[in-house]
C-alpha cells in the first residue's frame, strides 16, 4: 500500500478510536481528562471564557504554531484529525450505553484514547489541541512522546482540582496514566526488543569468538582502563535478542565464571540480524 494512503488511513483510524473512547467512556461519566477541553473546564470559573470558545481558539492557535514549527506534512495530517475527530464524536455520541464503574470508564476511556493518539502519532501527525504542544516539545527536548503526554495531561487534570474536586482529579489521573501507557506501547510496537551487553574479562578474545561461533552475533571490542589499577583492558560489546540473553550468560560463564557482565534493555536495534533479513 502507498505510504501516503497508509498514513492517511492510520490518522483517520486513530481519531475514530479516540472519538469512540471519549463518547462511550469519558463524556457519559464526566471524566476529567487532559487536553484543551479539560483545561477550558478547569479554568472557566476563573477566566469566565466558555470552554467551547477556549478550545476552538487554542485549537486554531496551536495548529498554526505546529504548522510553523513542525512543517507542511504535519499541518496536513493534523488538519485531517481536526476534521475526522469532531465528525466521529458526533456520530458516536449517544449511540452506545455501557454501564460500568467510573473507575473502569476512566481506565478504558484513557486506553482507547491513548491507542488512537499513538496510531496517529506514528505517522508524524497530531490529534490536534494539546497534542500539538506535545509534539513540539518532543522535537526540541529529549523527552519521549508518552512522557510528555502524561505530564501535560496530568497538569490539565490537576487544574480541575479547584472546579471539580479531588475525587474527579484522582479519577482523571487514571485516564491520563492509561492514555500515556497506551501511547508508549503503540509507538514502540514493531520495534526490536534486545539486550545490549558489555562483558569485562581477561579472556575477552575467547568470549568474542564464542559469541561469533555459537550465537552467530557480532561483537565490538572497546578499549577501557581500570579505574583503580589503571590497567588497559578490553570490553566485549554485543547485542542479542531478548531470548538469547540467558544463552549468552551461559556461554560467557563456561569460559570465565568471574567475568563481569553489564546488561541494558534497548527498544530499537537496526542492522544485520535485527532490521535486515538474517536468520539466527
Amino acid at each position: 500500500m502507498n505510504k501516503k494512503i497508509l498514513d492517511f488511513a492510520m490518522v483517520v483510524a486513530g481519531n475514530i478510536l479516540i472519538a469512540f473512547g471519549v463518547s462511550v467512556f469519558i463524556l457519559p461519566y464526566n471524566i476529567l481528562s487532559g487536553g484543551l477541553a479539560g483545561i477550558g473546564i478547569a479554568l472557566y470559573p476563573f477566566i469566565k471564557i466558555e470552554p467551547t470558545m477556549f478550545v476552538n481558539f487554542f485549537t486554531i492557535a496551536l495548529f498554526l504554531l505546529g504548522a510553523a514549527l513542525l512543517g507542511k506534512t504535519f499541518a496536513i495530517k493534523t488538519m485531517i484529525s481536526s476534521i475526522v475527530y469532531p465528525i466521529a464524536l458526533v456520530l458516536f455520541q449517544g449511540k452506545f450505553h455501557i454501564q460500568v464503574d467510573p473507575l473502569l470508564a476512566a481506565l478504558y476511556g484513557g486506553l482507547l484514547s491513548g491507542i488512537g493518539a499513538g496510531i496517529a502519532m506514528r505517522t508524524g501527525a497530531s490529534t490536534g489541541g494539546i497534542n500539538v504542544v506535545t509534539m513540539i516539545l518532543h522535537k526540541y527536548s529529549s523527552l519521549s512522546l508518552s512522557t510528555l503526554v502524561l505530564i501535560l495531561d496530568a497538569i490539565a487534570v490537576g487544574l480541575g482540582l479547584f472546579s471539580m474536586g479531588i475525587e474527579a482529579v484522582l479519577i482523571g489521573f487514571i485516564a491520563v496514566w492509561a492514555g500515556s501507557q497506551a501511547v508508549d506501547k503503540v509507538l514502540l510496537m514493531g520495534l526490536q526488543d534486545a539486550k545490549a551487553v558489555q562483558i569485562i574479562s581477561p579472556k575477552y578474545q575467547e568470549i568474542s569468538d564464542a559469541i561469533h561461533e555459537k550465537m552467530v552475533r557480532g561483537t565490538t571490542l572497546l578499549h577501557a582502563e581500570g579505574g583503580y589499577s589503571h590497567e588497559e583492558r578490553k570490553v566485549v560489546l554485543t547485542v542479542v535478542s531478548k531470548n538469547q540473553y540467558r544463552e549468552l550468560t551461559r556461554v560467557v560463564s563456561e569460559i570465565d565464571p568471574s567475568a563481569f557482565i553489564v546488561m541494558s534493555d534497548t527498544n530499537e536495534v537496526q542492522g544485520l540480524g535485527f532490521s535486515y533479513d538474517f536468520k539466527v
